[in-house]
Order: structure tokens, then sequence, then C-alpha cells
């Protein structure tokens, strides 16, 4: 049965969906490669979180789960990409706490099944297809698909795109907290920015200067984004012109791959073993590389590298796929 932790009543709930604390791990041949000291990195492997893949997602979804649960929803209703993370990790807490779930995506069927596509359908999802439209239109998607089901005499509970909200942000607040017991020297956490939340709460906890975060086209105006959010979350100001974010990864497009977002994926996996995806941890090591480059993360620092999960993409982006197997028929 669905539970959710105890809370005074006019606190937010939360549903146990984790596995925690995550663990922060070494990565000496990567942090050598990239110029740094052999101790500076270290990664925390929010990739590990246990629940449908693993990924960031899911602590933001503990809280907006146990909300919906405590305000007796029956279905879950969410946005994204058709290779989206969120989708998936919804699905996957739907089929835990025994909600139905309708993902209201991008696109039309047949591009692709495969990735994160897969996951979704086998974890019992049901996917609405919105068309060829902007990510501002998928919101008033979903609520209508929302409608139909209240027409039908269900409750569904409308998820943020990507589960960033203030309440879904507490998780990475949360996150930042757990990092600093682990870590109490960090000098800089590194994390991809999609829709804003998990920034956003790590820089409600940890302050705007220890968080370095790298773009990855998912929203038009990244700075202010997590700017509202963090705000939101912290009850002070965090005005855009603080954040550390940079902007240099995104090439032509969220979904595109690019040159050094392809290095790094091959570096982190010959040096570490580490599995990144092409769309977020690969362009947040790619930012990582450049930070240190030009001298915005030097030897000697802490630096954490957050992993966020999103393995079932690379499986889902024939480009990283290609560029893959390219490699092992080259023998390389």
């Amino acid at each position: 049965m669905p539970t959710t932790t105890p809370t005074p009543a006019d606190a937010p709930r939360r549903a146990g969906l984790g596995t925690w604390p995550t663990p922060l791990e070494p990565a000496p041949r990567l942090a050598e490669a990239l110029g740094l000291g052999p101790d500076d990195l270290w990664v925390k492997r929010d990739d590990l979180t246990g629940l449908g893949g693993g990924g960031n997602k899911i602590r933001k979804l503990e809280w907006l789960c146990g909300t919906a649960l405590a305000d007796g929803a029956t279905t879950l209703v969410t946005t994204g990409a058709p290779q989206s993370n969120h989708a998936r990790l919804t699905a996957a807490a739907g089929a835990r706490l025994g909600l139905d779930v309708v993902l209201v995506l991008a696109g039309a069927p047949g591009a692709s099944g495969s990735g994160n596509l897969a996951l979704d359908g086998l974890f019992g999802a049901t996917v609405v297809w919105a068309g060829d439209v902007s990510g501002a239109a998928l919101g008033p998607a979903a609520e209508r698909v929302a409608e139909r089901l209240r027409e039908r005499g269900e409750v569904p509970a409308l998820l943020p795109f990507g589960g960033s909200s203030v309440l879904g942000a507490r998780g990475y607040a949360e996150c930042g907290r757990e990092l600093l017991g682990q870590a109490p020297d960090l000098t800089t956490v590194v994390t991809a920015v999609g829709s804003g939340g998990t920034m956003a709460g790590l820089v409600a906890a940890l302050g705007s200067a220890r968080v370095l975060g790298v773009h990855c086209g998912a929203v038009p105006d990244p700075a202010g984004t997590v700017s509202a959010l963090a705000s939101g979350l912290s009850g002070t100001d965090c005005a855009p012109q603080d954040l550390r974010l940079r902007l240099d990864q995104v090439g032509k497009g969220y979904g595109t791959l690019t040159e050094p977002v392809m290095a790094a994926l091959t570096l982190a996996a010959r040096a570490e073993g580490l599995v990144l995806d092409p769309v977020y941890t690969g362009r947040a090591m790619a930012g990582l590389a450049s930070a240190v480059e030009d001298g915005g993360i030097g030897p000697g620092q802490r630096t954490v590298f957050l992993h966020t999960g999103g393995l079932p993409g690379l499986f889902g982006h024939p480009a990283a796929l290609a560029a893959a197997e390219a490699a092992l028929a080259a023998g390389d």
C-alpha cells in the first residue's frame, strides 16, 4: 500500500521512493585527465537512487507524489520530451505507489520506441502524443488530459515539467545538506540544468557560489528559472546574475550531440567506467572540462560532479549510439 512519511498536517507530504544517502565516490583517473589533482574530483551517484533505473527525478518525485497521495490522486499526469527521464521515473513511481500514469509527450509515435520510451511502456504508463509543439504548449495539453480524466471520475495530479517546482526542488535542498555531511569542504558542485529544480535546490542549500550549473537547452531562460525556484524555496532573493551558469554546451539544441559532449562521454567511460547520457550528464561533464580549462575550477579544490542518471536515454539517442558503435568497430 502507498505510504507517506508522517508530517505535521500543514506540511508537504513525502513518499518513500529512493535509497538514501546516495554514494559519494572518488574519481582520481578522471580528475587527472581533466587537469585536476587525484583527490579533487568526486562523483555524487544520484544515478543510484534505486527506482526505475535511477536518476535525480526521484528526489523531486518523493515530494510531488507524497502530496498527490495526500490529495487523493488516482492518476499522475506529467509532460516531457520523448526520451524524458522525468517521464520514465514518474511512470516507475506510479507503479510503486499504485497510481495510474499518463505521459503527455512532444512528438508523435514511431520515431523511436527504445530507451526511456520502452521503460515507460514496461512500467504501464499511457502515452499521449502532443505533436510537434513547444515545451510551453505541453502544459495546456496536459491540462486537457487531466480534464478528461476528471470527467471519468479520476483524480489527476498534474506534476510539473521535469518535476521542477518549489515543492519538487525540496529534494535537492535535501541533497545539498546530504552532500555537506559527506564532503563538508566541497568547493563546487557541478550539475546539469534541465528544468532547473536540481540546481535551484542545491543553491538553496549550498549558496550560489558553490553550485555550477551547465545549461542543457531544456528551458529558454535557465537563469530566470533557477532564480525563481531557488528564491521560492529559500524565502530569500536569489538574483539570476549571482548564479554560476554555463551556457556554452547546448550546441545546436537540446537533443543534438556535440563533439565536446561525445568526448566527455568517452572520457568518463574510459577513465572511470562511468556512463553518462548525451543530453544532460554528458553536457555537464563537458561543462566541467571547460571550467577547468578556463580556470573556473582549479586544482586543490574539492569538486563534486552530480551524476543525475539518464542511462536509458543513451539507448534512445541514435547519434550517440552510432558514435559508440563506430569506436567499437574501429577497435579504438
